[in-house]
């Protein structure tokens, strides 16, 4: 019998031992109760809800597709890069009580709550808490009163905070005009800084017509307006301006653009775009951005960036479709 008794008691001890190294090994170094920020869904993320103080946001996966409350369609590359980090964002480092105080409590910011789901089953919930510094950009907690920490995707050493936002905007997608030559009644470029380069086209059931703009022209290439149309099919932004003033945006609003491309579709929705010069933010005086413009269109109140090369194939000049 006591034999048969020691060997019993080895076996516990080697399964106690066993299960508590299990246990080292899985242990969160943070708790988990206040660390677990990834979801881990069996299958596939299917709902995920953003809120704060004044609004609320839902991105609810539609079999292939995901839509906005409206019934808007999402950006995919959108939902497809907060899904990484729903996924794989792990804990950087803790924030100290006095860091969360000064960066955080003293100056009044309020978190986006995230609500994250697979089908009604919730997978994970915590607070974001956006700052100016990318340093203190990604401040997370499980619960308001719990540990704050500073979270990261692995691989992308940017703030992935200001991701979580409920502004509809950033989810829909970046396109200016996705109109075909064929659904194109009429364009219009009208050019400030070069009056004379200004001109519009017709298409009519008899064929184009180009004016200078308001007196038809001839001797042009039917084919290089043909051309020209073309270029409407994707013309696709950068992203939003969200990090202009709003006083810097009322006078961007109230000057002259460098140009107005207006488009209206055989339905008569028409679409008016305005471009602006870039400048650059930095100390002192600010330098012109070569590589990006200010646009926007009169369906929006917002400023979002467009680069030259998706804007270049669209301001040509009058003299572009004469031989």
């Amino acid at each position: 019998m006591t034999g048969k008794f020691q060997n019993y008691f080895f076996l516990v001890v080697l399964i106690l031992m066993g299960s508590f190294l299990l246990l080292l090994r899985n242990r969160d170094p943070f708790g988990g109760n206040n660390s677990d920020f990834a979801s881990k869904p069996q299958k596939e993320i299917t709902r995920i809800e953003l809120s704060d103080k004044n609004s609320k946001l839902k991105l609810i996966k539609n079999e292939d597709t995901w839509i906005l409350n409206d019934g808007s369609e999402v950006r995919k590359s959108s939902i497809v890069f907060i899904n990484q980090i729903l996924s794989g964002m792990k804990i950087k480092s803790p924030v100290s009580p006095e860091l969360f105080r000064t960066e955080i409590t003293d100056k009044g910011i309020e978190p986006v709550k995230v609500r994250v789901f697979e089908n009604r089953r919730l997978l994970s919930s915590f607070y974001v808490y956006k700052t100016q510094s990318n340093i203190y950009g990604n401040i997370m907690k499980i619960k308001e009163r719990s540990k704050p920490f500073i979270v990261y995707l692995p691989g992308y050493e940017t703030n992935i905070g200001s991701v979580f936002t409920v502004n509809e905007l950033y989810w829909k997608p970046f396109t200016i005009f996705n109109l075909l030559p064929s659904e194109i009644a009429y364009v219009e470029f009208k050019s400030l800084t070069d009056p004379g380069s200004s001109f519009s086209i017709r298409n009519t059931d008899t064929g184009f017509v180009l004016s200078d703009p308001d007196i038809e022209l001839s001797g042009w290439d039917t084919t290089r307006v043909i051309r020209y149309l073309s270029y409407f099919v994707y013309v696709p932004f950068e992203t939003w301006e969200f990090e202009m003033e709003a006083s810097e945006i009322e006078r961007l609003k109230v000057s002259d653009p460098l140009c107005v491309i207006s488009v209206k579709d055989r339905v008569g929705k028409e679409i008016r775009l305005m471009l602006w010069e870039r400048m650059l933010p930095g100390q002192g005086e600010k330098k012109k951005d070569t590589d990006r413009l200010w646009g926007k269109t009169d369906s929006s109140s917002g400023i979002f960036v467009i680069r030259y090369m998706d804007i270049d194939p669209l301001l040509k000049k009058r003299s572009y479709f004469f031989p």
